[in-house]
């Protein structure tokens, strides 16, 4: 299993609807509205990085008022 964190910047004021289209998505974690340089940060999870990868471009991307995303493995070392 690999997850990650998804960093977020959407345009103006639509933070909240992001998070909540983002939370309904499967293999999404947890989505949360926060403040600072990124909008909603997500964690999300799948088998391989494959199908994160996928899940990131295909279906997060995808989602209107999303303007920049940075996604960010976790790592157990």
């Amino acid at each position: 299993m690999v997850q990650a964190y998804i960093l977020i910047q959407t345009e103006v004021g639509k933070a909240s609807a992001v998070a909540e289209m983002i939370a309904k998505i499967p293999g999404v974690i947890q989505a949360e509205d926060v403040t600072g340089p990124y909008d909603v940060i997500v964690r999300a999870q799948a088998d391989t990085v494959d199908d994160l990868g996928r899940l990131v471009v295909a279906k997060v991307q995808q989602l209107e008022s999303i303007t920049r995303t940075l996604t960010c493995p976790v790592v157990h070392i």
